[in-house]
This record gives structure tokens, sequence and C-alpha cells, in this order.
């Protein structure tokens, strides 16, 4: 193949191939290479794991993990949507998801609603809400000012928490869930048990990041989400309306937030703190699998939710809460080595 002047690949046509396509091979490479340094990690430490208690225990460790992954990931794919169109953290996104859950309980427990009605209740309120948010607390700022967008999201944490403590208490409450649930609705795996709760919500999850990745990869929603996050005077310049995009952000992140709590209260107690703990998590994999990356999230929830079932069931020694340290572990790493994350974008600075 002829090399040009410029030290770049000649295309078959005898042109020079464009910055754009250069730059997605390099991307596509380094995701490559990333994700194949997490699956050989992941690969050399379950050769020691079924070694050590056998192929069933391995299975159901690694079922558990990945089935807790995807709710990870799921909340960090609310993350994701907030800082493609604004370049922020949303430290609220737990607190918020917290409140439409209880709604959504609200509806079931008090006024006799169906489940699949009462969860879509809790995700239009909170989109709802979300957006009156935006446009009350977060539009007036300077949307360059991340510092100060990100001090009024903690605020918004605090008040959340606080509001639900003061409506609903600190008691704790069982929540339903979607899909079979009996002691005898699941799938045997060489003797591991894979829940049909469990196989359902990782197939909603699973459609829910296919139908967003191309909404905001195919459509104006999306280029607009980008453009705003990239530059915001850019995005005035071709008539972009930079409240809008935001707003809509905010919107949908909450209401897939809200639809990430109503399906991880069913493993857990229901109380106002329920989500906290899953907030970490879905930072690291929002981190790991890239801030701005739809099929990232639910990636890097995964691997982290595999990562903590596999360590702490392995390694005694680490305790049961060890979790919390692997996210930081996680997120510090990530940050250190590829900041990117495994299917994010670099950000590249024009001079």
């Amino acid at each position: 193949m002829a090399i040009t002047t410029t030290g770049l690949p000649e295309s078959p046509a005898g042109r020079q191939p464009r910055g754009g396509d250069v730059l997605a091979a390099r991307r596509r490479r380094s995701a490559t290479r990333g994700i194949g340094v997490v699956v050989a990690l992941l690969a050399a430490f379950s050769v020691y794991a079924i070694a050590d208690g056998g192929i069933t225990l391995y299975l159901q460790r690694v079922i558990d993990g990945a089935m807790n992954g995807v709710l990870y990931g799921m909340v960090a794919l609310a993350l994701v949507l907030v800082f493609k169109a604004t370049g922020v953290i949303n430290f609220a996104q737990g607190a918020m998801a917290m409140v439409g859950t209880f709604l959504a309980f609200t509806s079931v427990d008090k006024w006799g609603v169906p489940l699949v009605i009462a969860i879509v209740i809790g995700m239009v309120v909170s989109a709802g809400a979300a957006a009156g948010i935006e446009r009350t607390l977060i539009r007036p700022f300077d949307p360059g000012n991340h510092l100060a967008i990100t001090i009024v999201t903690l605020a918004l944490y605090l008040a959340f928490n606080a509001l639900a403590a003061l409506i609903w208490g600190f008691d704790p409450r069982g929540f339903p869930t979607l899909f079979p649930h009996d002691a005898d609705d699941y799938l045997s795996i060489a003797g591991a048990r894979l829940y049909y709760t469990n196989l359902g919500t990782a197939l909603l999850v699973i459609v829910l990041v296919i139908v967003l990745h191309l909404v905001l990869s195919r459509s104006r929603l999306g280029l607009a989400f980008r453009c705003v996050a990239t530059s915001v005077e850019s995005s005035k310049l071709l008539g972009i309306h930079i409240g809008r995009t935001v707003q809509g952000s905010w919107a949908i992140a909450a209401a897939v937030g809200t639809l990430a709590g109503c399906l991880a209260a069913p493993t857990t107690y229901l109380d106002p703190t329920f989500m906290d703990k899953i907030l970490i998590y879905a930072f690291a994999a929002a981190t790991l699998g890239g801030l701005d990356s739809i099929a990232g999230a639910l990636v890097g929830g995964v691997v982290v939710g595999l990562s903590i079932a596999l360590l702490t069931g392995y390694i005694p020694a680490l305790g049961g809460q060890f979790g919390l340290g692997c996210a930081f572990f996680v997120i510090v790493a990530v940050l250190q080595f590829k900041p990117s994350g495994l299917l994010g974008r670099r950000s590249q600075d024009r001079v």
C-alpha cells in the first residue's frame, strides 16, 4: 500500500483517508484493546475461581454479578444521557430515581394501580419534574460553568433525600417485580440458577440500550446532544436550542433512572437511601464504559458487577464491603490510564 507525504496510508482510489475515518479506526482499536485487557483479566481469574470452588458456584456468581451489573449499567445510562448533553455529572440522579420509584410504589400500594402502569406513571412524573428542575434551577447558570451546575446537583441530592424521608419515612418496604419470581421460576445452567425475573430485567435493559443508542446516534436529537456537550457557542451558531436540548436530556435520564430504580427495588428494600450504593457503582460503570457512550454504560456495569461478585466471593479477606472499594478503584484507575473509558471518545482540543 502506498504511503502519502503525510505518513497516512493511501486509499485504494489514491486519495488520502479522511481524518474522521482515521480517528474512528483509532477509537475502534483502542476500544478493542481495552475490552481485550478486561476480558483477559476476568478469564484468568475465572480459571482460578473454577479450580477453587467448582463450575456451579462459579456460574452462580457470574450470573449474580452480571445481573447486578445490568442494573448498575442502567443507572449509568441515565448519567451518560445528561453528560452527553451537558458535560456534567448529575449527582442527584440516584435520588431522583428513588423518588420516582416511591411514586410508582405509592400508585400500587395506595391507589391499586397495576404495576406496569404505576411504573409508567413514575417515569412520566419524574421526566416532567426533571424538565422543570432543569428549567428553573439549571438553565439560569452559564452552561459552561460546570462547577456551579455540579454544586446544584449535589444540593438536589440532599433535598430529594430529605423530601423522601419527610413523606415516606425510613421504614423499608418491599417492591413488587415485573417478572415471575417464585422459587421454581428459574433456568438451571450446570446447576446454577438464572431466575426469570433477572432474565427479564436483563432483556428489558438491553432493548432499552439499543433503542437509545439508535435514537441518539441516528437522530437530530442525538446530534444536538453531542453538539451542545462539545461546544455551546458552536451549537448556538448552528441554530440548536440549547435549553430544550439539555432539558430533554434531563427528562429522558430521569425516566430511565426511575425505571432502573423500579427494577432494582425488588432486589433490596425500598427506602430513601436504597439508590445511594447503586449510584456509586453506576459512577464506576459510566467511567469504565465511557461517559459519552450509551453501550459503554451497560458494558461497564456488567464488568463492575462481575468484578465485585468474583473478587468478594473468592477472596474472603476482602469482605462484603469491598464492593465500594472496588468501585472507587475502577474510577481512579480509568481516570488515570484511560480517561475516555472503554468505548468513549477521546476529547480533542483544536489549536
